[in-house]
C-alpha cells in the first residue's frame, strides 16, 4: 500500500481499527458468558477491508 494514503482511505482504515477490539469483559460477564466473540473480528492477514 501507499505510503501516502488519501484522507478518506485512512478514515476507514483507523475505523476498522477501532473495530477490532475484543468484546469486554463487562459484556461477557453481563450475558453469562453467551456473548464471546464479536462478530467484526479480524485477522489483518486473512480478511481485508474493503476500504
Amino acid at each position: 500500500m501507499a505510503r501516502n494514503k488519501p484522507a478518506a482511505k485512512k478514515r476507514r482504515l483507523a475505523k476498522a481499527g477501532k473495530q477490532k477490539k475484543a468484546v469486554p469483559t463487562w459484556v461477557i460477564a453481563k450475558t453469562v458468558g453467551k456473548v464471546r466473540a464479536h462478530p467484526k473480528r479480524r485477522h489483518w492477514r486473512t480478511r481485508k477491508i474493503k476500504a
